[in-house]
């Protein structure tokens, strides 16, 4: 993990309460396989055109496929998939890649220390080029494909992409609604300060997940040292790193997620979990996951005090 991010978390903890939500990403945060095969649009019992779903769901695949090629380095290292970007950062020895040919260095097996070097040096790339955001990679005529496109998705979903991207920037905007019980049984909700931070864990490989996080617009609220694939380890062992990284007694953990993967890896962790579901009518969805919702869920798990105070 990098420095600054290590010391950023070491001053969320010392102002107080860290609350770190842990996303899935496909149909959770974004939907994408639900419209390839026409579920979503069938939720909605003919209100919406299933074909028009999968012919948005067809754009965004292509979309995702091109950027990992062009600009992620995903043709040449598909097969060398890791659990985050910084894994391999030990072998990365700070050399200048202006003029590195990445064509020609010869990278393939990672059985010997100068191919993870080499890997390496593309993830630190990959990193550079997450942080400079879609409008530092993409051309005016492609950002302004993937404008409409998103705008289009969003309006099919009734607002899902966008309202998804808002509660997260709510999540980390330090300020929570906790329920509360009253002493008449009555249900009540109360605002408080608390640090948040939200970390990706998803099924999916590492490459296609930050291009995802890039193209679907949730870069600048979850950062490159945040996305995690559990691809190969399974969602236990991320839960288990992130809850090495966050190690304290005042950080709590919320997953939110459609799969049974994080669902058992949240009970095995004993975190709270929520479970997206995606029909409408659901308050468990986007739009409609509410600070309030997960209050409630934080508190059934944590109680309503300050862990600090535990």
């Amino acid at each position: 993990m990098a420095e600054s991010t290590a010391a950023s978390i070491t001053d969320q903890k010392a102002k107080g309460k860290l609350t770190v939500y842990i996303w899935d990403m496909d149909e959770t945060l974004i939907l994408l396989k639900s419209l390839l095969n026409g579920t979503y649009a069938e939720a909605f019992n003919g209100v919406k055109n299933v074909q028009e779903g999968v012919e948005i769901g067809k754009m965004w695949e292509k979309h995702i496929l091109d950027l990992c090629d062009n600009y992620f380095f995903y043709e040449q290292i598909e097969d060398y998939n890791k659990p985050f970007l910084s894994l391999l950062s030990e072998y990365d020895d700070g050399r200048d890649l202006l003029s590195y040919d990445f064509n020609q260095d010869g990278f393939g097996s990672l059985d010997d220390d100068a191919n993870k070097r080499k890997l390496a040096y593309r993830h630190r790339i990959i990193a550079e080029n997450y942080k400079k955001g879609l409008n530092g990679v993409l051309d005016q005529e492609l950002m302004k494909q993937w404008d409409e496109l998103y705008n289009m998705t969003d309006k099919y979903t009734d607002g899902w992409l966008s309202s998804a991207r808002t509660f997260l920037a709510e999540c980390s905007a330090g300020k929570e609604e906790t329920s509360v019980a009253t002493a008449d049984g009555i249900t009540d909700s109360a605002a408080s300060k608390s640090q948040h931070v939200n970390v990706l864990v998803t099924s999916g490989s590492l490459i296609p997940s930050l291009v995802k996080c890039l193209l679907f617009r949730f870069d600048n609220i979850i950062t490159h040292e945040n996305v995690y694939s559990s691809w190969d380890v399974g969602k236990p062992q991320c839960f288990q790193w992130i809850k090495e990284r966050f190690n304290s007694s005042s950080v709590r953990f919320c997953v939110i997620g459609d799969g049974w993967e994080e669902c058992e890896a949240a009970e095995i962790m004993q975190w709270p979990f929520i479970k997206i579901d995606p029909r409408p009518g659901c308050t468990e969805r986007f739009p409609g996951l509410t600070l309030k919702t997960i209050g409630f869920y934080l508190s059934v798990v944590y109680g309503n005090s300050d862990p600090e105070d535990d």
